[in-house]
């Protein structure tokens, strides 16, 4: 593998402008802020082998197209004296692009490693647009694309959806059709919405909603133990399950909800399960994609939602159902000025001796109507057989997160779901965290099997 190429990319487009940061621009820069070397770890990642190999000019071409199609990836952002933000979309600037050469077989070693250097770099988004390009090349064509996004740019869903759009117009799709296809809000446009009336009864709503359900919850789900458990403060627990992912599009379609609601009344019922609190709240991340022009949106638009069990959760089928329709007040009330609801909670405390215990998440980061990794051996194997497949590991310790007691995630694999935690080992030990997974696992493929999934 040869040393790197380093490029500047010129972009030039139509459109600049001021406004001040949308509510998820201003959420994740106050997020990054506290992380201090953390923060390159927020910035979102990804890593692709080209579906046929491209020459580096269109490659080039495609992203340059993207850049000007996609403001947020041209917008810097600008600290003001109160904290609050201002985006800056800029008319012209430059995309840095690192290129490596290597031999065909390695090219995909070669750019997890590009992956890797370019995301342990934190961005300056004051002062530099908020993306960086890796390409390898072999035989002399682009064979492995990689992206890392500053996360006050874009989410995971637009991370996503960008990806689409540079491979569609590496096939020969112009912009236009894009456009066309994709109609999505630009961050200048939905700051102007958020700041309007609307918006803000909008943010009102939510916050209300929030203060409601922090001022009746339960306290306290999870008391600290005498001593905390031996090992590491906050370690990361990964359970790879190729037998949920038939399981979990099974559940969904015999229960008649989304396979999204499958996993959350999962978390839901481990969460009452080992907190043995009947009405636990949960942060949930809430993508926002399904508010008016959010779906193809390349911005962060995706926010935490608050959901409180408020059903049984023994009865796994019933609870799927529950959930389903429970979630509906948590979707409608998951975009909002994060600041504005800090304060409120803080005048909460003010007037309660404390608010209930919201320090639980959950994200769910699949999107599999718009991408799922290919299936693995085991889509082929019975339910039993597949389920025995499954992996529990360790991989180390995450970096402790203040007011967390737990974070769980799920991800789609190769032929599998991955479901992992964080968790402070003071509230939640290994051996929870360990039962936590295992049953989020058991309960969907139990209810599968139940409801005649081979």
């Amino acid at each position: 593998m040869s040393g790197p190429e380093f490029l500047q990319l010129d972009v030039s487009a139509a459109r600049s402008g001021r406004a001040p940061a949308t509510w998820g621009q201003q959420a994740v820069w106050d997020a990054v802020l506290v992380l201090g070397e953390d923060a390159p770890w927020y910035s979102v990642k990804a890593g692709f082998e080209l579906p046929s190999p491209r020459p580096r000019a269109a490659v080039l071409e495609a992203l340059t197209h993207a850049v000007r199609l996609h403001e947020g990836l041209r917008t810097r952002l600008e600290p003001q004296d109160t904290g609050a933000l201002t985006q800056i979309l800029d008319a012209s600037g430059r995309i840095p692009v690192t290129v490596r050469t290597s031999a065909r077989e390695d090219t995909a070693a070669a750019g997890g490693e590009l992956l890797t250097e370019l995301g342990a770099r934190p961005f300056d988004c004051a002062v530099e647009w908020p993306l960086r390009i890796g390409l390898v090349e072999a035989d002399g064509l682009v064979r492995h694309y990689v992206m890392v996004v500053a996360h006050t740019a874009v989410d995971g869903g637009a991370l996503r959806r960008l990806a689409r759009d540079v491979v569609m117009m590496l096939d020969g799709v112009s912009p236009q059709r894009i456009r066309e296809l994709f109609p999505a809000t630009q961050p200048l446009d939905e700051a102007a919405y958020q700041q309007s009336e609307r918006g803000r009864k909008r943010d009102a709503a939510s916050r209300r909603y929030w203060i409601g359900k922090l001022g009746k919850g339960p306290r306290e789900l999870f008391p600290p133990r005498a001593e905390r458990a031996p090992g590491p403060v906050s370690p990361y627990a990964m359970l790879h399950s190729p037998a949920l992912l038939p399981a979990v599009d099974h559940v969904a379609a015999a229960r008649g909800v989304s396979s999204a609601s499958v996993l959350l009344a999962a978390v839901a019922q481990q969460t009452a399960r080992l907190s043995r609190t009947a009405e636990p709240l949960l942060q949930v991340v809430v993508s926002n994609r399904f508010l008016p022009g959010m779906a193809q949106s390349i911005s962060t638009v995706a926010q935490e939602g608050l959901f409180q069990l408020q059903t049984g959760w023994e009865d796994f089928g019933s609870l799927v159902k529950w959930v389903h329709t429970g979630a509906l007040g948590m979707y409608r009330h998951a975009s909002y000025d994060k600041r504005l609801l800090d304060r409120d909670i803080e005048d909460l405390r003010g007037r309660l001796p404390d608010v209930a215990d919201h320090s639980c998440f959950f994200n769910d980061t699949r999107e599999p109507e718009l991408y799922r990794p290919p299936a693995g051996d085991a889509s082929s194997l019975p339910l039993a057989r597949s389920r025995e497949l499954s992996t529990l590991a360790w991989p180390g310790e995450s970096s402790p997160r203040k007011n967390v007691t737990f974070a769980v995630n799920v991800n789609d694999e190769p032929g599998a779901v991955k479901l992992s935690i964080t968790a402070d080992t003071a509230l939640l030990p290994p051996a929870d965290m360990e039962s936590f997974l295992l049953g989020m696992e058991e309960a969907v493929i139990e209810d599968a099997l139940a409801t005649g999934c081979a």
